[in-house]
């Protein structure tokens, strides 16, 4: 959501959202047959993820990317009330533990106590690139976990990393010393424009190159595409697992195993990877996941990750910190899975299946391999079993569209068992990455009588 966030703020200032009425039609969305989907609230700006109190009330996180300013609202006897706004865009996450609401936003953790008030019991991660923190889990040692996105793509910086200008310094790091290959890319110079070219190499800021081979890299604790815990206040943050691009949602199971969505790599930048997959993993503490050299427990080397327009990719690491755990479940590039909750009522369908929220495609200005249909705009549902993916809620047409499914961004199910799925909003017509305030949507979903 970062870099959808540093796009919105150019083009903003180009340009005025316009205000919109979104009309909605849930006879549009085909779910399977024994379910009715139905609007459960509308008017929203960019719902990113939901929790349910022990009272029943919806909670609800805005992401921000619509009006640029995330707000914390609550659903209760049909009204909405914001309890708290003004955090760091993008908000990414809430949950919610012994009435407090801890909410995610750009670098920091917050929870906002009973009486509103607030404190930031993390702060300063590393999440000014192109991804962020995200929402934080509870387990049952009394722990927080959440996942730290990547600052890059691929782990090279470039010309897709719209944030150089500003932080000219800023790099991936890794969890775990690591030996690199001598792999430099060749691009534009954006910081020296008197010096035509600049070449850079892995886990080093723009125009900075590796200089020998093995160059050693120490690890961190706040690493790029890492699990981080900590203590229920904040205190001992530590990484418990790292290799991972964007672990936007992780969530423990029934047999309290934390599942963890992970946002696959993408054909953009100085080392484009074609076809990554998204995926769905276990969490292995000290676990290494394969970022930035391996997509669905596959080296990048294999010729399947070669873009059409682009050079076979290079392993970035000369030896890795250790194999790679094979995902659960893998989705197919550009699905961008997202939130996620585990069915545990026999009366809506088989207990554990996992409902995952597929955010869809995303374009960037410099390639026009966006697509908007076949993969994402839609609800999966995940058999952890086996894996099997089928499709639960998507639009009749196949395409996104503004009266059904536009950019799913969670799910969540309620205590009267129902399902409830959060819509981003919908994008200008004129400006695909620019999102107009009200017209997000949460949508729920309930089994009927035949």
């Amino acid at each position: 959501m970062n870099y959808l966030t540093n796009i919105y703020l150019q083009k903003l200032c180009r340009q005025q959202v316009p205000f919109k009425q979104r009309e909605l039609d849930p006879n549009r969305i085909s779910v399977p047959v024994g379910y009715q989907i139905e609007v459960f609230a509308q008017g929203l700006n960019a719902p990113i993820g939901m929790v349910f109190t022990e009272t029943g009330d919806m909670l609800i996180g805005d992401s921000g990317v619509a009006t640029m300013n995330p707000r914390v609202m609550r659903i209760s006897g049909g009204s909405i009330q914001v309890i708290a706004d003004g955090f760091n865009v993008p908000l990414t996450g809430i949950n919610y533990k012994n009435g407090r609401i801890y909410v995610s936003h750009k670098g920091v953790v917050t929870f906002i106590n009973p009486d509103g008030t607030r404190q930031d019991i993390i702060s300063g991660l590393p999440s000014n690139g192109d991804f962020c923190n995200n929402r934080v889990e509870f387990g049952i040692d009394e722990k927080i976990y959440f996942g730290q996105g990547t600052a890059t793509n691929s782990g090279v910086v470039g010309l897709d990393n719209r944030w150089v200008s500003e932080h000219p310094q800023l790099c991936d790091y890794p969890g775990s010393y690591i030996f690199l290959n001598q792999a430099n890319f060749e691009t534009r110079n954006l910081l020296i424009p008197a010096i035509e070219s600049a070449f850079t190499g892995a886990y080093s800021p723009f125009g900075v190159p590796t200089i020998q081979q093995y160059q050693v890299k120490e690890g961190r604790v706040f690493a790029s595409g890492s699990v981080l815990r900590a203590n229920l206040d904040g205190s001992g943050i530590e990484q418990v697992a790292w290799g991972l691009r964007n672990p936007f949602c992780m969530k423990f199971d029934g047999l309290n195993r934390l599942i963890i969505s992970n946002q696959g790599m993408e054909a953009r930048g100085s080392r484009p990877i074609a076809n990554a997959l998204d995926e769905l993993h276990l969490f292995y503490t000290g676990a290494w996941y394969g970022w930035p050299d391996y997509s669905g427990g596959a080296p990048v080397t294999l010729p399947r990750f070669t873009p059409i327009r682009g050079r076979k990719p290079e392993l970035l690491l000369h030896t890795i910190p250790s194999v790679p755990p094979m995902p659960i479940a893998v989705f197919p590039s550009g699905s961008n899975i997202m939130g996620f909750d585990f069915n545990r009522s026999s009366d809506f369908g088989l207990i554990g299946d996992i409902y995952i929220a597929c955010f869809g495609g995303v374009q960037y200005e410099e390639s026009s391999e966006y697509i908007r249909s076949g993969v994402g705009h839609r609800v999966l549902k995940v058999n952890v079993v086996n894996g099997d993916i089928s499709t639960f809620a998507i639009n009749k047409s196949g395409f996104p569209e503004e009266r059904g499914l536009n950019r799913p961004t969670d799910v969540a199910f309620g205590p009267d068992g129902a399902m409830y799925i959060s819509d981003l909003a919908i994008d200008d017509l004129d400006s695909p990455d620019v999102y107009l305030p009200n017209t997000g949507v949460i949508w729920r979903v309930r089994k009927i009588e035949l």
